[in-house]
């Protein structure tokens, strides 16, 4: 059960300002439909984490825990820095075209996309790798996806400027910086 709260709460937190939340903003502004958006991004978390914990979980087999151990603390201090930079949507990103796609299909393309290589992504290795529990974590770090970008498409730009993102940030690093710690003494 740990496995699944810290994952969903990290991701949550982590999520907050970023460019795939951006991009939410940005499906929902243009196609205005929520369900197939909410889906799209659903599926493509779905996918896009379970192929990261996959890779958490193979690199937790090929590692020595001496080794994974300094991984994994170093990669959560890692985190705990990069999440203090802000995100940018990438003009690339920005420009859908749902004539030839569905809305979901374009959404699930789309946020799949901008979701290779990003923050939670990382995350979610890190956290399987971590866990020993592969679905708890992919089932965690999805709901965190989904706490964070179904307002967004929901409630769209009203939301993203009432939020503190610096403050957000600051916190989703803390825990990022408390786990690195954590894991680099060795405790459980």
């Amino acid at each position: 059960m740990e496995a699944f709260l810290v994952s969903t709460g990290i991701v949550a937190l982590a999520e907050m300002g970023d460019k795939t939340q951006l991009l939410s903003l940005v499906l929902a502004a243009k196609f205005r439909k929520p369900v197939p958006i909410i889906l799209g991004i659903l599926v493509a978390t779905l996918l896009n984490h379970a192929g990261a914990g996959a890779v958490g979980a193979w690199v937790t087999a090929v590692l020595g825990e001496n080794v994974l151990r300094w991984v994994l603390g170093l990669g959560f201090l890692a985190m705990a820095v990069w999440i203090m930079i802000p995100d940018k949507l990438d003009e690339d990103d920005a420009k859908l075209d749902a004539s030839h796609h569905s809305v979901f299909v374009t959404t699930l393309i789309a946020f799949f996309l901008a979701e290779m290589g990003d923050k939670t992504q990382i995350a979610t290795v890190a956290l399987a790798a971590q866990y020993a529990s592969l679905l708890w974590v992919v089932a965690g770090t999805t709901l965190g996806m989904m706490i964070a970008n179904v307002p967004a498409v929901l409630l769209g730009d009203k939301m993203a400027h009432k939020l503190p993102l610096k403050w957000v940030h600051g916190v989703a690093a803390a825990i990022f910086a408390v786990l690195g710690v954590l894991v680099l003494f060795g405790v459980d």
